[in-house]
């Protein structure tokens, strides 16, 4: 059964804003939710990471109801991270490193709407920092980066199972072949650690 939706805009914080005893909130969508979720959860000063859907217009939507690219979501990652520890300038950094943003609604063999590139910011700040990075890092790709800077409307959680997803089935063929090679490589270039930090105060 799909939760209902979470209207957060009113948590967020502004990205300069380094009061220790608030968090933030960074939505983003890089592919299947599974791998964005697998790499974000491995950085300290992430409190927590939910799979979920955003940007469509289908309230309360499952998983199958999104598959079918019929709904206008897409699949997004919500990170909630404390900004005295790791800034939202460098959750960007980690994005782009993290999947291709130059291919169109695809990310590998995932192909749909879906699955597109997409920055849904929660304040004036994020949304100029979601500019500027973009910018800066298109030098690092061969091709035009895709991926939409929008503005963050509802999100709505993935079922119980989508939740922690890789570690909970690290075993399984997709997260054998897509999601650990993804993390080796991440882990090599020392972009994040080797084990999830969520939950790590």
């Amino acid at each position: 059964m799909a939760i209902g939706a979470l209207n957060l805009t009113a948590l967020a914080q502004p990205t300069n804003s380094m009061n220790p005893n608030k968090t933030q909130l960074a939505t983003f969508g890089g592919g299947c939710f599974w791998c964005m979720e697998a790499v974000f959860e491995r950085l300290p000063g992430v409190k927590s990471v939910t799979s979920g859907f955003a940007g469509g217009n289908t309230p309360n939507p499952t998983y199958e109801q999104v598959c079918t690219g019929t709904t206008g979501h897409a699949e997004v990652t919500q990170i909630e991270f404390d900004p005295a520890k790791i800034s939202f300038e460098k959750l960007l950094d980690v994005f782009w490193q993290a999947h291709n943003p130059t291919t169109l609604n695809q990310q590998g063999a995932d192909v749909g709407t879906q699955y597109r590139s997409v920055i849904l910011y929660h304040d004036d700040g994020q949304k100029l920092a979601a500019e500027n990075s973009r910018a800066a890092a298109q030098k690092n790709f061969k091709h035009p980066i895709v991926t939409e800077i929008v503005p963050f409307t509802n999100f709505y959680p993935a079922e119980g199972y989508h939740q922690a997803y890789y570690d909970n089935n690290s075993s399984a063929p997709y997260c054998q072949v897509v999601i650990a090679p993804k993390l080796e490589k991440l882990e090599q270039e020392k972009v994040i650690q080797t084990s999830p930090q969520t939950g790590v105060k």
